[in-house]
């Protein structure tokens, strides 16, 4: 590997440990704030850069209608990867995250690797609570989008797309429909006339509010948050901080003496996914 690259990576990984550090700075400051004997969440005027935490609760929601292939209660899990894998890899991202950016910008391809072969099956929560702190609809039309994307079978590759297309947090552009539907072009057979309507007609907009509900109602206050076998391993795992390198050691030391997951098992057998509840009683990763 070259400097370059040794230093884009180093840069990148202390671009997401500074998102979540100024978060929780942010975090810890508002728990002071008591107005008539009720702790206030509050959201800064100017959006932290990376992760912002939530100002209030969504109302409470069933979906009408999930994407073809989610998985968990009500629904509201998008899953990529062998159903039978032995490891399971929990992701709670927002489309409008810069930190959500930088993680997928430097793991996407090493996470495919490990679901292309059989290690891990991968649990997206795809969350949208920065359109509450710093305005705008991105996030819940990206979400729909990504639902839509999940119901045509392309997912994976439209998700990757998107984050490497991510505008500014401040910047609204994924609100724009026609966005979204010109970003589809990218992905081999996505773009047809029945994306562009479940778009358009933000058909899983019910399901995007029910998947920001879960999330609201989990330990969980900030994106990205990822886990392996629900415990938290960004951005670090004990002491050891996450790199492409240690997520696939975790994963292998997790996966010691298991059978790998097979192909073409999506759905059929399921690996338990973590829901946001679950997953607020982690129990340890093996290794």
């Amino acid at each position: 590997m070259s400097e370059k690259n040794r230093e884009g990576k180093r840069t990148a990984r202390e671009r997401m440990q500074e998102h979540r550090a100024a978060e929780e700075v942010s975090s810890r400051r508002r728990k002071k704030l008591i107005v008539g004997g009720s702790v206030l969440t509050v959201i800064a005027a100017a959006v932290i850069v990376g992760v912002v935490v939530q100002n209030q609760r969504s109302k409470p929601e069933t979906p009408t209608a999930a994407p073809a292939g989610t998985i968990g209660d009500k629904n509201l899990v998008i899953p990529v990867g062998a159903g039978n894998a032995p490891a399971v890899l929990t992701v709670y991202e927002d489309p409008r995250c810069p930190a959500c950016g930088a993680f997928e910008r430097e793991f996407s391809s090493t996470i495919d690797q490990l679901e292309d072969g059989g290690k891990i099956y991968t649990n997206y929560h795809i969350v949208s609570f920065i359109d509450r702190a710093a305005g705008g609809k991105g996030s819940r039309t990206a979400a729909n989008a990504l639902g839509c994307a999940q119901n045509a079978g392309h997912f994976r590759d439209y998700h990757d797309v998107l984050y490497r297309n991510q505008p500014d947090e401040t910047n609204d552009a994924f609100a724009d429909k026609a966005v979204l539907i010109g970003l589809a072009k990218q992905v081999n057979g996505l773009d047809t006339p029945e994306f562009q309507s479940c778009v358009k007609e933000n058909k899983f907009g019910g399901w995007v509010s029910a998947v920001q509900q879960d999330f609201d109602k989990s330990s969980f206050k900030s994106t990205p948050t990822v886990l392996l076998n629900g415990q938290p391993i960004y951005p670090k795992n004990g002491s050891e901080e996450i790199t492409p390198a240690n997520l696939v050691k975790w994963v292998d030391a997790a996966n010691q003496g298991k059978q790998l997951g097979t192909a073409g098992s999506h759905g059929q057998t399921p690996a338990p996914t973590s829901t946001a509840s679950e997953a607020n009683n982690p129990s340890p990763t093996a290794g």
